[in-house]
């Protein structure tokens, strides 16, 4: 299904009806509020939930860490993303460092990433294991 902004509207009305806001008429209280939670306007919450006009990727970044999920989602169901171009993007090309992969794990403590790289040496090809 083509996502379209139209289809966004429908999605973030569902995500936010899912978490308790009342989002049911224009000047139902829970679009100002998850507007203020986001760090929005009202007026680009009115754009977002008419479906209407364009939304910059800061907004949907905000509107993610809000929702809490991931922006990705936001870009496929804003239809910024098509899902495969997703999938694409996200299957790692070439090979990738134990530092990135911590990086990518979150793993920010010195003793730890330490570690983990330790680890992921041992694991690797001709270190005698597999």
């Amino acid at each position: 299904m083509k996502r379209t902004l139209a289809t966004f509207a429908t999605w973030m009305h569902d995500q936010l009806t899912a978490r308790g806001y009342n989002v049911a008429g224009q000047r139902s209280g829970g679009r100002g509020v998850f507007a203020a939670k986001a760090g929005i306007s009202t007026a680009t919450m009115s754009r977002i939930m008419n479906g209407t006009g364009t939304v910059d990727i800061n907004t949907l970044q905000r509107v993610a860490d809000t929702l809490d999920v991931r922006l990705s989602v936001v870009l496929v169901e804003a239809g910024v993303l098509d899902p495969d171009e997703l999938g694409a993007a996200q299957r790692p090309q070439g090979h990738m460092t134990a530092d990135e992969a911590a990086d990518e794990l979150g793993i920010t403590d010195p003793t730890a990433r330490q570690v983990f790289r330790g680890v992921v040496d041992s694991l690797k090809p001709g270190n005698g294991a597999g």
